[in-house]
Parts: C-alpha cells; sequence; structure tokens
C-alpha cells in the first residue's frame, strides 16, 4: 500500500463482468478528474494466443489437461507484482496491451492475439487501476495482493458467471459452445485454487445473484438481465460504511448481514457511484496531502 502512489484493482474470473465495472472507474475517474495509469490483466499473460495454444497442446501431451490462463505458469506474476510495487514506491511503471479482436488489431496495427509493445505509465498519475484476473492474487512465490490500496471482486453466482462467459465468447469471439465448455473444464482446478481465494482479500465484493432459473448454464438462450438480478456487496470491513444511509439511497435494498448490502441488480452502479467515489476520492486527498 502506498499514501503517495496508490492503487485500486478490480479482480474477476473471465465472464465476471470486470469490464463493465471498469466503466463505471472510468466514469467516476472522469467525473472528479483523477488521473489514472491502466493496466489490464491480459497484459500480463505470459503467451500470445499462438504460443498458448502450442503450449497448451505440449502440457496436454504430457498429460496435464488443466493448464489456463487462470493459473501462474501461464501468466507473469512476478512481473505484475514488480509493477504495483514500483508504482506505489516512485508512481511509475509500464504495461502493454493484448489484441483481443479485429478493431484492436486495426487500432494497433498488429494481428489478433498478439501483445503491443510494452509502455511506461504516464508522469504524475494519482492512481493505478488494474483490472483483471489476478489483482490479489497470494501463492508461495507472489503476494500481488499486498499492494492495492484498494481491492474489488467482482463475482457473479457461478452458473450466472458461465453464462456471461458462454455468450460472451460464442457471440463476439467465434467459439462454439463446445470449446467454451472444454476451456471451462480446463481452468477448473486454477479457477478453485488461484481465482476463488482472491476474493477473501478483497475490500469490497460484488455478487450478482439472478432471480430466474439458471439451472442449466449450458442451454441458457439469454443472459439474465440486471432487473432479474439481486446484487450482494460485502465490506470486509464495515468500520465507517454508512449503511442506513446507502439503504435510504438506493430503494429496495436491505442489509443481510451486519457487513452485506443487497441491491436491486439495476441499481448496482448508482451504488458503486455511492460507495466507491468517496473511497477513491480519500485516495487521492490523502495523495495529495503526503505530496
Amino acid at each position: 500500500m502506498s499514501i503517495k502512489h496508490p492503487i485500486i484493482s478490480v479482480t474477476g474470473s473471465s465472464g465476471a463482468g470486470t469490464s463493465s465495472v471498469k466503466t463505471t472507474f472510468d466514469n467516476i475517474f472522469r467525473r472528479e478528474q483523477v488521473n489514472a495509469a491502466f493496466i489490464e490483466g491480459d497484459a500480463f499473460h505470459r503467451y500470445d494466443r499462438a504460443d498458448m495454444k502450442r503450449v497448451m497442446a505440449e502440457e496436454t501431451a504430457k498429460g496435464n489437461n488443466n493448464f489456463s490462463h487462470f493459473g501462474p505458469d501461464a501468466n507473469l506474476l512476478e512481473d505484475l507484482e514488480a509493477v504495483f510495487k514500483q508504482y506505489g514506491e516512485t508512481g511509475t511503471g509500464r504495461t502493454r496491451h493484448y489484441i483481443h479482436n479485429e478493431e484492436e488489431a486495426e487500432a494497433y496495427g498488429m494481428a489478433q492475439g498478439k501483445f503491443s509493445e510494452w509502455e511506461d505509465f504516464s508522469e504524475k498519475t494519482d492512481v493505478l487501476f488494474y483490472e483483471g484476473l489476478h489483482g490479489a492474487v497470494r501463492n508461495d512465490k507472489v503476494n500481488v495482493s499486498q499492494y492495492p490500496d484498494l481491492k474489488i471482486g467482482v463475482v457473479p453466482v457461478v452458473n450466472l458467471e458461465w453464462i456471461q462467459k458462454i455468450h460472451r465468447d460464442t457471440e463476439t469471439r467465434g467459439y462454439s459452445t463446445e470449446a467454451v465448455m472444454d476451456t471451462m473444464l480446463r481452468r477448473m482446478p486454477d479457477y478453485v485454487h488461484y481465482i476463488c481465494p482472491q476474493f477473501s482479500e478483497t475490500d469490497i465484493n460484488f455478487q450478482r445473484v439472478p432471480t430466474v432459473d439458471t439451472s442449466n448454464p449450458f442451454i441458457a438462450r439469454w443472459i439474465p438481465t440486471a432487473d432479474e438480478s439481486m446484487v450482494v456487496i460485502r465490506f470486509k470491513n464495515p468500520r465507517g460504511i454508512d449503511f442506513p444511509y446507502l439503504v435510504s439511497m438506493i430503494h429496495d435494498s436491505f442489509m443481510s448481514r451486519a457487513n452485506s448490502i443487497v441491491i436491486p441488480g439495476g441499481k448496482l452502479d448508482i451504488a458503486m457511484q455511492l460507495i466507491l467515489t468517496p473511497m477513491i476520492m480519500q485516495l487521492v486527498d490523502r495523495k495529495k496531502r503526503a505530496a
């Protein structure tokens, strides 16, 4: 953690909805004139698309059917930890971009599935914002979790997460449902050992729970809408959280535990604005006072 150079990390599995949460942060940063440096978790994958396919095939031939982007061997977690440490100490660091689609390929002048060149962060940023798979990871080799000043988990119930991933990967990335299912099965051990434990490290978790039947996510024709969901917001340390104010401001919300509030899914953005804006500004104000 750093007073002069704060770090915010948003962590969630593939298909969890972290990109949507990033949009809310973008809006807060723009409205409050916060100059943020950004890291996409994909930037710290170890392999580009072609190399990942090759290494997966090699691992499968060795009998390892569970090599995945969720695990440490497919990622540059030591490098990510080093960037977090460097930014916390000096406000500097670097990142790159993974080219997901044709639009990005055209913008970067590179093929899909490749990485852009490493680039340094802009000078004099207020915060570092990370969004990806490993923003709070900790194991026997790395402890990324020790550096962010604010850690957010985005954790839909698993059937909803799978539905969102299946629809995203089939509709926007061109995969078959069977291919997506194979990916999910391959990732399961790493999901259990490296993704889930992070949500015990996070300061706040946003967990969307559908109020419609998602019993078989593999045949779901639609993703449950926000209005067909509730969101459980859990605070690791509820001290200082004005729950009566939040309940009064978010219609139809209620407390489910002493550290948890439940809200209608359609109110997630306003809830995040109410909860996160003062936290972000506290980090920025603390930074300015220490300068």
